[in-house]
């Protein structure tokens, strides 16, 4: 609605406009005002009328429900067989009684007219689930995954711990130690050292883990602070918010010659995990990297590696183009890489974990034999 006052000079000055020799049509337009509409603010003798949108007499619909009839609904509603049920639940137990005041909207309506529209019973209001914290790594040292998993020990019931430590841009493990407990002190450890191993004291990282104790534990917690590390911490009750790490165990642990009965001591499951870090780093072409290894891309070796294959591929294409019915196999780099992006916008941002897992738990592994190997 325009109030009086800018009516009268809108019109003014479309009648100034019109009286210099502009069209009346296109002065409108000027204003962005649709010519009908200042033909309607105009009275009989050329004057401009007020709104009478806001004064005018609105009778009530004679649908209305009666003041009666909405203290009835409230009274219902209140009643002690009624008092923990909403009025999905009430209007068809009235219908089944052969009673009917309003339609369950109604009931709705009046109750929030009346301030009662409010949770009924002792079930928890559902709760709304943050949406995963996405962080981007465009470099090596900018996003860290880690968790800890368990090694079977020599006897039942008893386990080492595997603390890991993964860079989510180029896959690398960066920090890895296997200890008889799972502490926040142990993990506080292994974030230093493999911050010091990096050689990324000073730059913004960002370290995403679950909600385990050792993960916010007081002595790592502090250690954070001083490495000027940020956490990130997975959302509650949902499993699969650390994808990075979940995926690298599963590597790990699905790798040929993986000790599937345990390790007797905590020496030999150091140097079964020694052994396999330095394959995956160094040997094991990653299906999500385009298949580099993770140290290659982690030294930025990536791009000439990738644009060497390519040319091969082009030279192949040349020598038999019969057999290639379109493009050449995709060798571009996957550019940067996103910590649980949202699934709209997955395919925008880049890969995330999901592009690890259904490929990584094959292959031959550093434990793996001859026949192995070359299968």
């Amino acid at each position: 609605m325009t109030p009086a006052h800018d009516r009268r000079h809108v019109a003014a000055l479309i009648d100034e406009a019109v009286s210099a020799g502009a069209r009346f049509t296109a002065a409108c337009a000027a204003l962005g005002l649709n010519p009908r509409t200042l033909q309607r603010w105009r009275d009989p003798v050329g004057g401009i009328c007020e709104d009478r949108r806001p004064s005018a007499d609105r009778p009530a619909p004679t649908n209305r429900l009666s003041e009666a009839e909405r203290d009835e609904i409230v009274a219902t509603c209140n009643a002690p067989e009624f008092a923990s049920l909403p009025p999905s639940q009430i209007v068809p137990r009235l219908a089944d009684r052969g009673d009917y005041i309003a339609s369950e909207s109604s009931f709705y309506r009046v109750l929030r007219e009346r301030g009662q529209n409010h949770r009924r019973g002792r079930a928890r209001p559902a709760t709304r689930r943050k949406p995963p914290t996405s962080f981007e790594a465009k470099a090596p040292c900018q996003v860290w995954s880690w968790d800890i998993t368990w090694l079977p020990g020599p006897i039942a019931g008893t386990f080492f711990y595997l603390y890991l430590i993964v860079d989510i841009f180029s896959r690398k493990i960066v920090g890895w130690e296997v200890h008889d407990r799972e502490t926040a002190d142990f993990a506080a450890l292994v974030l230093k050292r493999a911050v010091w191993s990096e050689k990324c004291l000073t730059n913004p990282l960002v370290l995403h883990a679950d909600n385990g104790s050792p993960m916010k534990g007081a002595t790592m917690k502090v250690t954070m602070e001083r490495l000027g590390v940020t956490a990130s911490f997975s959302r509650p009750r949902v499993s699969n918010d650390n994808p990075f790490s979940e995926a690298l165990f599963r590597t790990c642990k699905y790798t040929p010659g993986w000790p599937t009965r345990g390790f007797a001591t905590i020496e030999e499951a150091q140097i079964r995990v020694q052994t396999f870090v330095t394959w995956y780093n160094t040997e094991h072409r990653h299906s999500a990297i385009r298949f580099v290894t993770p140290d290659q891309r982690h030294r930025g070796e990536e791009k000439a590696l990738l644009a060497e294959r390519h040319r091969v591929y082009q030279m192949a294409r040349a020598v038999h183009p019969e057999r290639w019915s379109g493009q050449t196999r995709d060798w571009q780099p996957i550019g940067s890489v996103w910590l649980n992006p949202e699934r709209s916008d997955a395919g925008r941002r880049g890969h995330g974990a999901a592009d690890a897992l259904p490929h990584e738990a094959g292959g031959g592994g550093p434990m793996a034999g001859p026949a192995e190997n070359a299968a």
